[in-house]
């Protein structure tokens, strides 16, 4: 397997101006609108220069970036992938998040609803487990209104940067060097980068959205959990996600 690694540290980075953990509780935005690109590794050194103006950059410890591993949870018959891939306007992620090196981990629910925002209810957790016990389990039913029985489904791991709007509560979110691992695959996404705009409501004038559309990238369909199920074989249906995954080879031709 090819090994990739997407080095952003040398690209403007240092350039950004700061913001702490603390001033970032201000857009902490847990109720709010997503809004994915998806772009090669080779176009950053342009995107972060055109970001210079209107983002701070997340910084902790003096490092600029964080690395994030989490742990999916799914049903037998993967039906959280499925709902994703079947476009229900009600669906739910469940996953164990561990902020790497700095001691946190959460049990978190993402949930899109039906008008298309998202939310996130999380507990604190010790470590990343292998199963759910009482306690979580009956977080999970309660926050995802569901008593279905779930088990491990894939690991993920990846490099984050977090980015915040100097003007408005706008988050945006920089993913690099995604992983996928199960008991038996190991996987890179490759030469990508995954970026998530998050706003309490979709605004089409901020400075992020008009770089993607100066540079003809538009907004992407693409769950990291869902590109890992198929990448990591799992025998399921993805019709739905033939345009995201061929997006995904253009991409990776193009490095």
């Amino acid at each position: 397997m090819a090994s990739f690694t997407v080095d952003i540290k040398h690209q403007h980075i240092a350039e950004f101006d700061p913001i702490s953990l603390e001033e970032m509780d201000n857009v902490k935005l847990q109720d709010r609108v997503d809004t994915k690109y998806v772009l090669g590794a080779a176009e950053l050194d342009d995107v972060l220069k055109a970001m210079l103006p209107d983002y701070r950059l997340l910084e902790v410890k003096g490092l600029r970036g964080t690395n994030y591993r989490s742990l999916y949870f799914d049903t037998p018959d993967l039906k959280h992938y499925q709902d994703h891939h079947n476009k229900r306007t009600f669906r739910v992620k469940v996953r164990f998040r561990e902020y790497v090196g700095s001691g946190l981990a959460y049990l978190e629910v993402k949930r899109k609803t039906g008008t298309g925002r998202t939310d996130k209810a999380r507990i604190k957790v010790t470590g990343i487990p292998e199963m759910l016990d009482a306690v979580q389990t009956e977080f999970v039913t309660k926050a995802s209104n569901s008593d279905q029985a779930l088990q491990p489904s894939i690991w993920n791991s990846f490099m984050r940067y977090t980015f915040v709007n100097k003007h408005t509560p706008e988050r945006l979110t920089m993913d690099v060097d995604l992983r996928y691992s199960d008991a038996d695959t190991e996987k890179q996404l490759g030469p990508i980068v995954v970026a998530e705009l998050k706003q309490s409501r979709a605004d089409r004038t901020s400075p992020f959205v008009r770089i993607m559309r100066s540079r003809g990238i538009q907004p992407s369909g693409l769950s990291k959990y869902c590109i890992g199920v198929l990448m990591l074989g799992k025998n399921v249906k993805y019709n739905a996600f033939k345009p995201v995954l061929l997006m995904l080879d253009r991409i990776r031709k193009a490095a």
